[in-house]
C-alpha cells in the first residue's frame, strides 16, 4: 500500500464531515473540523499480539493538532473524503505503524469530548511482527499487557490518554467483561 501524501500543514487535510446522526454530509480541513468541533469520522486500530494478551500503545508526537504527547492504544485516525471507514483504517495502520494484516470490525460508536465530536469506527488487528513507526505521528510505542494497560488507564497523571482513545479501549474492556 502507498503512502498518502498529506498536505503541507495537517490543519489543511480534507476531512470528511458527518451530521450527528453519523451520515456524511460533506468535507472541511482538519484544522476547521477541530477548531469548530464540527463532525467527523474517525478509526482506530487496536494492533494485538497473536496471542491477544498484549497491545500496541505509543505516545504521539508533540506536534500534534490535538492532544500531543499523549498514549494510545489505536493506530488511526481521520476517514477522508469518499473514503469508506474500513480502507482509512487499514491506512491508517499502514502508516502509522508499518502494518498490514487483516482487520477485524469492533464496533461505530459516536464520541463527544474534549472539543471534539466523531463517529469512532474500531477494529482490531493481530500481529507479532515489527513495528514501524511514521515519525510525524509517534514519539514511543511498544507493546504492553492488558492488565498494563488497565492499569496505565488508571493513572492519568504518569499516563495521559487521548480521550477518544481512552473512550474506546474503556469500551473495549467492558464488552469483553460483559461475555
Amino acid at each position: 500500500m502507498g503512502a498518502v501524501q498529506l498536505p503541507a500543514r495537517p490543519g489543511d487535510e480534507p476531512v470528511a464531515v458527518f451530521d450527528a446522526a453519523g451520515a456524511v454530509t460533506g468535507v472541511a480541513p482538519r484544522g476547521v473540523v477541530y477548531r469548530e468541533g464540527i463532525w467527523h469520522g474517525a478509526t482506530g486500530v487496536l494492533l494485538r499480539s497473536g496471542d491477544g494478551e498484549r497491545v500496541y500503545v505509543h505516545r504521539r508526537t508533540p506536534g500534534k493538532l490535538i492532544w500531543p504527547s499523549r498514549y494510545d492504544c489505536w493506530a488511526g485516525g481521520v476517514i477522508g473524503p469518499g473514503e469508506p471507514p474500513d480502507t482509512a483504517a487499514v491506512r491508517e495502520l499502514s502508516e502509522e505503524l508499518g502494518v498490514e494484516v487483516p482487520l477485524t470490525p469492533i464496533e461505530r460508536f459516536a464520541f463527544e469530548g474534549d472539543g471534539v465530536r466523531c463517529h469512532m469506527f474500531t477494529y482490531e488487528a493481530r500481529w507479532d511482527g515489527p513495528v514501524r513507526h511514521q515519525p510525524e505521528e509517534i514519539a514511543w510505542g511498544g507493546w504492553v499487557t492488558l492488565d498494563d494497560l488497565r492499569g496505565w488507564l488508571d493513572d492519568p497523571e504518569g499516563h495521559p490518554f487521548v480521550p477518544d482513545g481512552r473512550a474506546g479501549i474503556e469500551r473495549w474492556f467492558s464488552a469483553r467483561r460483559a461475555r
